[in-house]
């Protein structure tokens, strides 16, 4: 099968992927919604909300990031397709997780949500990471991709990097004994840097080499 023809395959493959991903990615909330109606989200329903909508926005951040090295990695190149959705799940999980803290946890009391913030650090770089992701929702359309250049909407969503920093650290801060968890997550993400810092190197050494035997 030449290249041509395994690149449509693997289009087809995402296209079919997609739907069944999507349907995938509201399992979480789903499963929430339908813990809420029981009455069994535990003793305190207001944490359990937060932990959850927490930890699925740092799932699919993660998620999100590690789709251009599988790419690479794969050779399925049209997992790109699969990028857009999943971050914009990640964004739909912040904004859940914002919204139990305002309405349930706080009651809409912007001046306590505002000391909250300055004294807590590990709020105010929770707030950090979640308005980094604003620019890049607003931004994920086609519209905007093609307004903004792609040079420059590349470099805009490596924001998605700096949030997936903020998330891990505000998890890291608000535990109190176990660190178990946002390790992992940090280690993840240390990965999938680290893979992008090797690879961009790699990609300028290349160039610079090229431009050299061309002279």
């Amino acid at each position: 099968m030449d290249k041509r023809n395994k690149a449509a395959l693997h289009m087809t493959w995402v296209k079919r992927a997609k739907p069944v991903l999507f349907v995938l990615c509201l399992l979480p909330v789903a499963q929430l919604a339908y813990a809420a109606y029981r009455g069994s989200l535990g003793a305190d329903p207001v944490e359990t909300l937060t932990y959850a909508t927490g930890d699925w926005t740092l799932r699919f951040l993660l998620i999100t990031l590690a789709v251009t090295p599988l790419r690479y990695l794969t050779g399925i190149r049209s997992l790109v397709q699969l990028r857009r959705m999943l971050g914009l799940f990640a964004f739909f999980h912040v904004c859940l997780h914002f919204l139990v803290y305002v309405v349930f946890d706080q009651f809409f009391g912007w001046r306590l949500i505002l000391e909250d913030i300055l004294e807590r650090r590990y709020i105010m770089v929770g707030m950090l990471g979640f308005m980094s992701l604003l620019p890049l929702a607003i931004t994920s359309t086609d519209k905007m991709l093609k307004r903004l250049g792609g040079k420059r909407w590349r470099r805009l969503h490596r924001l998605a990097y700096f949030a997936g920093g903020c998330g891990v650290i505000h998890y890291l801060w608000l535990v109190k004994s176990d660190y178990r968890e946002p390790l992992i997550y940090i280690v993840i993400l240390a990965v999938l840097l680290g893979y992008r810092v090797v690879r961009s190197t790699k990609e300028r050494r290349k160039l610079q080499t090229t431009s050299i035997n061309t002279i």
